[in-house]
């Protein structure tokens, strides 16, 4: 083995099989080279690689975005999954500008030298939208807030990275440490990021040596924070039920959606009380409701630079939609936004290079939609609970 590498490289005997497990950082200029000397020495009859097929399918057609339809993000519910997949994105790339290498190049390498030296490739990662799924099902919106927030943070406000940081990453020691505290506060997150996928990655490589052509040497390419868990995970990997329950894309969990027709119920069992107060009173609640909520969510639209006509019906969907958690006023103004203001191809095409620009997300279609649906959200969120305080007040003042 490498000495100099020796933390990042682990050597683990299954079935019949040698799997030689490499833990890079996906942004580092070293382990684009350790990869490219592990491949070129023809040592492996199979590379496995850190992706899913999706993920697979576009690094070989890197102008996908162009074909994407954004109205049909927003009307399958899918819009929470793009802007943090969007988010992910830009910190990496914030990171890869940083070194001069592109984000995820070792993964990049290694499918072109398995196709230019004709060795099997395999990819063993479960699919991003299934992670993606799991993420936004378990944690709350408060959650999901926190997690954009941080990520947004890190993009734009964050600390410098200097080369010697990038590189310690690839050693395991400061992403071990990040994954342990992202675990303490937010545990939720970690597992379904982290720790499922380290589950999964395991059950997928334990498979391929025990398929019907099983490979005999195995170079496994994954992110250095994985190791911490794939290493004892494949002395007792997954078997074909646990690998089929990783891979269900759950329902969304019932606490909120009983909170929110909670919500409901208490917001119209305060206009019922108000009106038997006085009608005078209750009409003043039914007002305090439409204008805060209303209000309050027009104003997140506005922040995002929405179409006047979007703005519109952010106030006047709101006050309704959060009586009702079966939708949300972030997708019905969305919908509208993205109607009105259909991105453009070229919109697409700059995608990649605008969500590491903080002034360019509200200049460029795709991104500035995907902030209109978040930031509406946002705000008829806040604001239910602002005019519920308020409404309280009045009643008992």
């Amino acid at each position: 083995m490498d000495k100099d590498n020796e933390d990042v490289i682990k050597t683990i005997k299954l079935n019949d099989a040698t799997i030689t497990l490499i833990g890079t950082a996906h942004v580092s200029k070293e382990s684009v080279d350790l990869v490219e000397k592990k491949i070129l020495s023809k040592d492996f009859d199979c590379i496995a690689v850190e992706l899913c097929p999706a993920r697979y399918e576009n690094l070989k057609n890197r102008s996908w975005w162009k074909n994407l339809d954004i109205y049909e993000v927003f009307k399958k519910k899918k819009a929470s999954l793009l802007l943090i997949n969007l988010a992910l994105s830009a910190y990496q790339r914030r990171l890869a500008d940083k070194v001069g290498v592109e984000a995820g190049k070792e993964m990049i390498r290694a499918t072109e030298l398995a196709a230019e030296n004709d060795i099997r490739l395999e990819v063993v990662d479960r699919d991003i939208t299934t992670t993606l799924h799991r993420l936004v099902t378990t944690v709350s919106f408060w959650q999901k807030i926190k997690i954009f927030s941080g990520l947004i943070a890190g993009i734009f406000v964050g600390e410098e990275v200097d080369k010697d940081q990038i590189e310690s990453l690839k050693k395991g020691d400061m992403l071990h440490s990040v994954i342990e505290e992202f675990g303490e506060s937010l545990p939720q997150i970690k597992k379904v990021l982290i720790d499922e996928r380290d589950e999964f990655m395991a059950g997928k490589l334990s498979m391929l040596t025990a398929s019907e052509n099983p490979p005999k040497n195995i170079l496994a390419i994954v992110g250095a924070g994985h190791l911490v868990g794939m290493v004892p995970g494949l002395d007792n990997p997954a078997n074909e039920s646990q690998m089929i329950e990783l891979t269900k894309k759950p329902p969304s969990g019932r606490v909120g959606f009983y909170i929110g027709w909670g919500v409901c119920i208490i917001i119209l069992s305060m206009f019922y009380v108000g009106y038997q107060q006085s009608p005078e009173l209750g009409w003043s609640l039914i007002v305090t409701w439409v204008l805060i909520n209303g209000g309050l969510s027009a104003l997140g639209a506005a922040l995002a630079l929405a179409h006047p006509v979007s703005v519109l019906a952010a106030f006047l969907a709101a006050p309704l939609t959060s009586l009702n958690p079966t939708i949300g006023a972030g997708m019905v103004v969305g919908l509208v936004e993205s109607y009105l203001r259909k991105p453009k191809v070229t919109d697409f095409e700059r995608l990649r290079d605008d969500i590491s620009s903080f002034p360019m997300w509200w200049k460029n279609g795709v991104v500035r939609v995907l902030l209109v649906f978040f930031f509406a959200n946002v705000g008829s969120a806040v604001g239910t609970y602002v005019a519920g305080a308020s409404i309280i007040q009045q009643i008992l003042s």
